[in-house]
């Protein structure tokens, strides 16, 4: 699984006033990640508002991402639903739109048994004939990918490369490490002791603010500079202090607007804007932490 490697941030999904999908500004957030060294992207999922987003949506963010990237980065499209028909539907649209892999979260809502998310993902994976990662996110989706059900996916999918591992079970990392799949730790939070135990890398949205930040882990503990690697973490974890107060969607589109000078928009209803209070919360807390000024190349 070594193409599946690195820092790959979980992109927001820019809207224009109107709350349309903003083109432009997705490209440019892009852009700037792919400068700032990021390995690749995980597109349209949890912090791309992927419930929120129309099938053609979906499609179109694919064949965006896949033109932009271009082959200097891989990109994972986010092809979860409810349905399998839908699901597998734009598995196959993102497979013609020229990604790099699909994932997708389990089935939810009528919570299937471990034999119907087995087939579901058969069929998903089917499809698109590309790489499969699970998105483990019982958070949200209230089924947890055990090392049972992983097992169980296997003998069915051959697709299946790995997982964005977004669970509680931390130790499980290095169990799905040790059945070879690129374990991609869904926590910003948690990237250096992820690697410790077998993480293939990570996912998360708040690498998309900062990319350098996580980078310079990736690098510096690849590299044996584990100080280094320790106190970038230090940093990475406080971002996380943002979010305890004010929403997680809400806080990265106004920080990436702030610091990229790009509108991304606001997030999708339910979700609610930041207040003029939050975003100047938010904007300061960044800044405070280093993470609002364009990086140097070596990131130091």
């Amino acid at each position: 699984m070594t193409e599946f490697r690195g820092i790959y941030p979980a992109l927001i999904t820019p809207m224009t006033p109107e709350g349309d999908f903003n083109e432009d500004a997705f490209r440019q957030l892009m852009e700037y990640n792919i400068s700032s060294g990021a390995h690749g992207f995980w597109v349209a999922g949890g912090a791309g508002e992927s419930v929120l987003l129309e099938d053609e949506e979906n499609t179109r963010i694919a064949n965006v991402a896949a033109h932009q990237a271009d082959g200097r980065a891989r990109i994972i499209m986010h092809v979860g639903a409810v349905t399998t028909e839908r699901a597998a539907r734009m598995a196959e649209n993102a497979a013609k739109a020229g990604v790099d892999a699909i994932c997708a979260v389990p089935p939810f809502f009528y919570r299937p048994g471990p034999d119907e998310i087995a087939e579901h993902y058969r069929v998903v994976g089917a499809a698109a004939a590309l790489p499969l990662f699970i998105y483990n996110l019982p958070g949200a989706t209230g089924i947890e990918i055990t090392l049972e059900l992983a097992e169980k996916i296997r003998e069915q999918v051959p697709q299946l490369s790995g997982l964005k591992h977004s669970a509680p079970a931390f130790a499980n990392t290095r169990h799905f490490a040790s059945m070879g799949l690129s374990c991609l730790i869904g926590s910003a939070a948690l990237l250096l002791p992820a690697l410790t135990i077998g993480a293939s890398g990570c996912v998360d949205g708040p690498l998309s603010l900062s990319p350098d930040v996580w980078v310079n882990i990736w690098t510096a503990y690849h590299g044996g500079d584990i100080k280094f690697a320790e106190a970038e973490q230090r940093r990475a974890a406080e971002l996380y202090t943002i979010f305890n107060r004010a929403g997680y969607i809400a806080s990265m589109k106004a920080l990436i607007s702030e610091k990229l000078g790009i509108d991304c928009g606001d997030p999708r209803p339910p979700q609610r804007p930041l207040t003029s209070e939050e975003r100047a919360f938010v904007i300061r807390t960044a800044a405070k932490l280093g993470m609002m000024e364009i990086a140097s190349k070596d990131g130091r």
